[in-house]
């Protein structure tokens, strides 16, 4: 389970950033973006492997983008 810091370090974003991709009411809400749970009256905790498969499926589709902007595309995606 991964601290808040742990989670800014993992994903490169800002803790407002992770706060408001949690927040139905923003404008950059993102449902496939990992919620945390609550361990403690004041504590809470994300799953280190959802926070990894996230970041994952950022770079993935990153790449996607750029090879189908350059119009080419790999015979394997990984």
């Amino acid at each position: 389970m991964l601290r808040l810091r742990d989670v800014l370090t993992r994903t490169g974003l800002s803790r407002s950033t992770i706060y408001n991709k949690l927040n139905v009411a923003s404008r950059h809400y993102d449902a496939k973006f990992p919620k945390q749970i609550r361990v403690g009256k004041t504590s809470v905790r994300w799953i280190e492997s959802e926070i990894n498969s996230w970041v994952e499926e950022c770079v993935r589709l990153s790449r996607q983008n750029q090879w189908s902007m350059a119009g080419v595309m790999p015979a394997a995606v990984s």
